[in-house]
């Protein structure tokens, strides 16, 4: 799990409604990325400006179908040169 700290109230709506709907969500943090699915969104009752405190489960990456051979059909122009 990867859990982070934010002041960003656009990034934390952006997270609850990702988990809500069960989407993923994507986080750029050090220069790393990460995606997967937001576990919990969590304020901090006693800071001020107001923190929240997010959890991510992070997904694999997927791995990439094989590429499809190419079509071994002429196009239609070359029959008339």
């Amino acid at each position: 799990m990867f859990t982070f700290e934010t002041a960003d109230q656009k990034e934390v709506r952006r997270f609850r409604i990702a988990q809500f709907n069960g989407r993923t969500a994507t986080v750029k943090s050090g220069g790393a990325t990460i995606t997967g699915h937001v576990r919990s969104v969590m304020e901090k009752e006693a800071s001020v400006p107001p923190r929240w405190t997010i959890t991510i489960v992070p997904t694999p990456p997927k791995a990439q179908a094989p590429l499809r051979p190419t079509s071994r059909v002429r196009p239609f122009a070359e029959d008339y040169f």
